[in-house]
């Protein structure tokens, strides 16, 4: 099996994006879907490591082995959601059929003042969480993303949708100066969205049980949450084919206020459940799991069950439990890189 994710090289660069951007702002999403043929054949015969983790991933999910067609199915489905993001982030809503559920209890969250936290994951497409745009106009979205990872994504949102690509967080930056950004958001009332389900290189992780084995996933997130003690929500866009979404939304806290004596038995439990729901949704819609390498070999680092809290105050926490900019490495700096979540 192939090593971390970090360690992959940007699928199809920035030509094929543009070409893809290009074609599509011209010849509109049916001629451009036309394209996605080629795309999944090129991914089938030169990308080996990702084709060998998908056939993996798949035969575990389905419980059989997976067939090349099904490999060639779940390339399609990925290619297609990347299709879609020249639409979304440009504001073409009208194009495709989003449905909705769970809004009811984000609004009530967001009602409140305090800001949100939106815990996705690389499952279908986060993008379609730009729906909210037209549902609560006035509702400032902050989405947390690596640019340094995907450079080539990157530079294309910056040009479909400067106002978006501005909004954007970037968790390249160093633990303190992300950690202040998601702070000072969330004090503004913000939605800050992030992926939470890749561990960073030398992170902290935890097992769970997921898909019949412990995968780890990171820890950072629900420090974070912990320290901003504000409503978590996640959220699942899932790409139902042809012009459909399904974005699903489920309450998970009203604030996580956990005292640091706490945080040893808290952090495993909270990490357990949403392990959970991913794997209800995922097995709903496995051809829409996006980790193309291999999840449960990316172990990062891994903290012990034992000894599971850092050093000294939380991650970007001061005794007062206001944010400390000062500078920090170690599990400070953990928070901040993983808050980024792979782009």
């Amino acid at each position: 099996m192939s090593g971390s994710w970090k360690q992959r090289r940007e699928g199809g660069g920035l030509f094929a994006l543009w070409l893809i951007r290009s074609f599509s702002l011209v010849g509109g999403r049916r001629l451009s879907r036309l394209l996605l043929y080629p795309i999944t054949l090129y991914f089938l015969a030169r990308r080996g490591e990702e084709r060998r983790d998908s056939r993996a991933y798949l035969s575990r999910v389905l419980g059989r082995p997976a067939r090349l067609a099904d490999v060639a199915r779940h390339i399609h489905t990925f290619a297609a959601t990347i299709l879609d993001r020249v639409f979304l982030l440009g504001g073409d809503m009208d194009r495709f059929d989003i449905r909705v559920r769970g809004l009811e209890s984000l609004h009530d969250a967001l009602d409140r003042g305090r800001g949100v936290l939106v815990f996705g994951s690389h499952l279908g497409s986060f993008e379609v969480l730009r729906v909210l745009g037209r549902r609560r106009p006035e509702q400032v979205i902050r989405v947390v993303l690596d640019k340094a990872h995907s450079p080539a994504i990157t530079r294309l949102l910056d040009a479909l949708n400067p106002e978006i690509a501005a909004s954007v967080i970037d968790a390249s930056q160093d633990g303190p100066a992300i950690m202040f950004e998601i702070q000072k958001a969330a004090s503004e009332g913000a939605l800050v969205a992030l992926l939470v389900d890749r561990t960073q290189p030398g992170g902290e992780a935890m097992p769970a049980p997921f898909l019949g084995e412990d995968a780890p996933f990171p820890v950072a997130p629900w420090l974070l949450a912990s320290v901003l003690q504000v409503p978590v929500q996640l959220a699942f866009g899932l790409y139902r084919g042809g012009n459909r979404y399904d974005l699903v939304f489920e309450d998970f806290s009203d604030g996580l206020a956990i005292p640091r004596r706490e945080r040893a038995a808290a952090i495993p439990a909270l990490i357990r459940r949403y392990a959970r729901r991913l794997e209800h949704h995922v097995r709903d819609a496995p051809f829409n799991w996006f980790n193309f390498y291999d999840f449960w070999g990316d172990r990062g680092q891994s903290r012990s069950q034992q000894d599971p809290e850092p050093r000294g105050a939380a991650p970007g926490e001061a005794r007062d439990g206001r944010l400390d900019r000062r500078p920090a490495g170690g599990d400070g700096a953990a928070v901040g890189r993983a808050a980024g979540g792979g782009g």
